[in-house]
């Protein structure tokens, strides 16, 4: 594929925000420039830092980054995610942290209990604002609040709208976008949502235009493929729809049908979860053939190793880097000399050894990813 391809390929992957978003701030940095400035002269090289010292995962033109929820366990708050980044070794995240929690003046939640081993804010946090359904059993089992929690409940909510609608928020959230970008990581992705009201997404897009994120990041469902796009089209971002096993149940003109519904719906193709759950009784293309055929609608790609839906031994289960039977070499370098423009994000999900943690383990995952790509 030569430049000129290359750069028409990513105009109409991309195009709708130029003619959608011609009332952004200035301070949004669409998807297609959203890698770090200073790394222009350092990615020819394919070093792992920068001249001065900051991180790099670029490389030979593929930006390799990570879901900052691998990092939960260690990580959490504005000053460890961001030193999370630093020490994995990554230029651009897909942020998957609610740090709203931590901006100056943010009201507190109150932490009710609830039937899970974690709470509902927990939760959100973690998932996005989209826990899985998993996730959410048994909650309609739980006690009766009392009226001291629903009043603190109601308190808060009034709270937080208060503080969302006051403009120095969006300052507050500038303010992280620039820790980050002057650390040398670039977010391109937001995978958070501030709620599911049509006003509580508004306010979604508007922190991740401030963020420099290309979009946000949800499960993808036709339900949402409707009602999310939609919203994203009119706030002038993406809304990028994440999938775990629902391909293996899936044809190639249903994901069509899904993402037809608004310009602005890209996918997060989860290449393990694709992998792993199987694909020969549904779309029946290799993960190389599905990018190839959605690769003007695919926003990024998680990456992670795993076991084949066929495996006779433990079908689908996530293993170290090159342990496994998922194609990530193939994979990587297909995006390489086809589609470099399309973000590539560890999903750190496999155990870390005992002597090992998820950031050191990341580290290891974006070594992995520029050895395949040089």
């Amino acid at each position: 594929m030569n430049d000129k391809t290359k750069t028409n390929h990513t105009m109409s992957r991309r195009g709708f925000l130029g003619s959608v978003a011609a009332v952004a701030a200035t301070s949004v940095v669409t998807p297609s420039i959203v890698s770090c400035s200073t790394q222009s002269v350092q990615t020819v090289n394919n070093t792992l830092l920068t001249t001065d010292g900051k991180p790099n995962s670029k490389f030979n033109g593929v930006q390799i980054g990570a879901s900052t929820y691998g990092f939960l366990r260690e990580a959490n708050g504005l000053e460890e995610v961001l030193k999370a980044c630093i020490d994995a070794n990554l230029s651009s995240i897909e942020l998957r942290h609610d740090l709203e929690s931590g901006l100056p003046g943010a009201p507190v939640r109150p932490e009710i209990p609830t039937g899970n081993s974690m709470s509902p804010a927990a939760i959100a946090a973690m998932f996005g604002g989209n826990a899985p359904a998993s996730m959410d059993r048994g909650r309609g089992q739980q006690r009766e609040l009392t009226d001291e929690e629903k009043a603190a409940q109601a308190k808060y909510e009034e709270d937080i709208k208060a503080f969302r609608n006051d403009p120095a928020t969006m300052d507050k959230w500038a303010d992280v976008r620039k820790r980050f970008n002057d650390a040398g990581i670039s977010i391109h992705e937001l995978k958070w949502t501030a709620g599911d009201s049509d006003e509580k997404l508004d306010y979604t897009c508007e922190v991740a235009k401030v963020l420099g994120a290309g979009g946000f990041s949800v499960e993808l469902s036709e339900e949402a493929a409707k009602r999310y796009g939609a919203i994203a089209k009119r706030n002038g971002v993406y809304a990028i729809f994440h999938n775990h096993g629902q391909y293996a149940n899936m044809t190639v003109d249903e994901i069509q049908a899904w993402l037809d519904y608004s310009p602005a719906n890209m996918l997060e193709f989860d290449m393990g979860h694709y992998f792993g759950f199987g694909y020969e009784n549904s779309t029946k293309l290799t993960i190389n053939q599905f990018i190839d055929r959605f690769h003007d609608r695919i926003f990024n790609i998680h990456i992670k190793d795993k076991t084949s839906s066929t495996n006779e031994f433990a079908s689908n289960q996530n293993q170290v880097w090159g342990q496994g039977e998922t194609p990530l070499r193939e994979m990587l370098q297909h995006i390489r000399d086809n589609y470099p423009n399309i973000y590539c994000d560890i999903e750190f999900e496999y155990r870390a050894p005992a002597w090992s943690n998820s950031i050191k383990e990341t580290a290891k995952c974006v070594r992995y990813a520029r050895e395949a790509l040089i």
